[in-house]
């Protein structure tokens, strides 16, 4: 009698609850009982979850273990914890939580991790030098690291992240523009199956410096990588003024926009789908995934978070961790 085909490996994933003041907690107790067709692991105090799933009018058991796969990989809280009200002794904690995530990754015991939104000022308040979630696993992983946010088919992508605006022309060099571009080409193809991605690239000044007549940014840096990478095989498009770029008939031509800096295209990209995008790390040696807002200390423990966005990040963790286990 022959063998019947082995079942195929379910996937684990790590999931991390971020600041314990903020929504992250409540909204990861709305999720951790439904299925997502994959193990969920999440990383967090077990105790803060079970308090939190209290006032989110989710059910978790005494030990954190609510059914549907859920497990909780217990990290104690460095202090007490009050819905709304920051402590700067939990820094530590919310990093121990992250670290805890990337390592499990890299070990190969989770296939991707998902992250609750984590609180950058109280982090350097406690004296930690800390600019983000992309920064801090890029720099744990040794990687090169692209952040993209999705919502549906509108991916945008950012040349720089967390920077001051004046910070930002002199990062956007022609090394760090083609590292960016060639991440993204990758990643696009590998992770979400593109075979030739269509990737629109945005210029850094009003009307992409108008020819030079304005600056030259375009002329001098952003051009020549387009052109350098287009004879690497990259269909790339622009530099493109960032005011029409985002048309919706232009949009139908592009897999994915580069922006210059963080604000030039998040917010085209958070008003068309906010509450249900994406943030995406590219070029990490594993899959990571975060929701699209912040902390919203202002509602925390009430009860009202809205875990769409954190139900998005899941459903694409999965779907990406999937696709490269295939």
């Amino acid at each position: 009698m022959p063998a019947l085909p082995a079942e195929p490996r379910r996937l684990r994933i790590a999931l991390t609850a971020g600041e314990p003041a903020g929504v992250g907690p409540e909204l990861v107790a709305q999720v951790v009982t439904e299925d997502f067709g994959a193990e969920l692991v999440v990383i967090a105090s077990r105790q803060l979850l079970i308090e939190r799933a209290a006032a989110a009018g989710a059910l978790l058991g005494n030990d954190g273990n609510g059914g549907g796969g859920f497990e909780c990989l217990d990290i104690a809280l460095s202090a007490p914890s009050q819905a709304g009200k920051l402590d700067a002794r939990n820094a530590r904690y919310v990093l121990a939580c992250l670290d805890r995530a990337a390592e499990g990754t890299h070990s190969g015991e989770f296939d991707a991790i998902v992250t609750a939104p984590v609180h950058k000022g109280i982090i350097n308040d406690a004296g930690i030098a800390f600019s983000g979630h992309t920064e801090w696993l890029a720099e744990r992983a040794g990687s090169d690291v692209v952040m993209l946010l999705a919502s549906g088919e509108l991916r945008v992508a950012l040349a720089t992240t967390h920077l001051a605006l004046s910070a930002v022309p002199s990062a956007i060099t022609r090394p760090r523009l083609a590292t960016t571009l060639r991440i993204l080409d990758h990643d696009l193809r590998m992770r979400f199956g593109l075979d030739e991605p269509r990737i629109a690239v945005l210029g850094l000044n009003p009307h992409a410096g108008e020819g030079g007549h304005l600056v030259h940014e375009e002329i001098d840096t952003i051009g020549p990588v387009l052109e350098q990478l287009r004879g690497e095989g990259l269909r790339l498009i622009g530099p493109l003024p960032a005011d029409t770029a985002f048309v919706p008939r232009q949009l139908e031509t592009f897999d994915a926009v580069l922006a210059m800096y963080h604000d030039q295209g998040l917010p085209v990209l958070k008003h068309a789908g906010f509450g249900h995008a994406v943030n995406v790390t590219l070029g990490l040696p594993y899959v990571r995934t975060s929701v699209d807002h912040g902390t919203a200390l202002d509602i925390a423990g009430r009860g009202t978070a809205d875990a769409g966005s954190l139900r998005s990040a899941i459903r694409l963790a999965v779907q990406l961790a999937g696709r490269r286990d295939s």
